[in-house]
């Protein structure tokens, strides 16, 4: 494992629209010509079979108790982008307050979840994970509930995936991301855990 990525240059990068992502060939940061993001307002979509299973409420809804769990979950796959580096780097800005996790929880341990980072009102989405039915699904809309409650603006997914669409996700342009970001920071509160 090579050094774990300082927590100023973290957020700086993250200020700047850029994120880093692991390798066979180490780290690579990364600025794409089309941004991913979700929407906070009414245009965020809840799909119908989701509603039934948010309903049922098969999952406890927890934020921060088990981050590097989910980091580590979200790892736990045939070809990733987090590897040692980027958990320990992101464990440090958990600790310092600018990263968050989503989980869901039943009777047999922690079944699905997310995590990003925060910096003033953005939040930018890093991944997640499902072991049962729904769950990442349901650590979304439960991201999305604290952010509006929040004053978040900008829910940065990164990439646009046809599983993001589903919820109303749309791309922008670079430029139109950077202007968004920019706003977000500017009007931003302080960091709240």
């Amino acid at each position: 494992m090579s050094d774990p990525i300082p927590p100023e240059v973290l957020l700086s990068a993250y200020a700047q629209g850029v994120f880093p992502m692991a390798d066979d060939e180490g780290l690579s940061w990364f600025s794409p010509v089309m941004r991913g993001l979700i929407p906070l307002d009414d245009r965020f979509h809840l799909p119908k079979g989701l509603r039934r299973s948010l309903k049922k409420r098969p999952f406890e809804i927890r934020r921060d108790t088990a981050f590097e769990d989910v980091m580590r979950a979200c790892a736990d796959r045939d070809e990733t982008w987090i590897d040692d580096t980027i958990v320990a780097s992101y464990v440090r800005l958990f600790e310092l307050g600018h990263a968050h996790s989503v989980e869901c929880w039943d009777d047999e341990g922690l079944q699905g979840g997310l995590y990003g980072v925060r910096l003033g009102r953005a939040f930018f989405g890093e991944s997640m994970f499902s072991r049962r039915t729904d769950a990442s699904k349901i650590a979304l809309v439960h991201l999305v509930e604290w952010l509006r409650e929040e004053g978040v603006v900008l829910l940065d997914t990164q990439w646009m995936t046809d599983h993001l669409r589903q919820f109303g996700g749309h791309e922008v342009p670079r430029d139109e991301y950077h202007l968004l970001l920019a706003e977000a920071l500017r009007t931003g509160p302080a960091q709240s855990a």
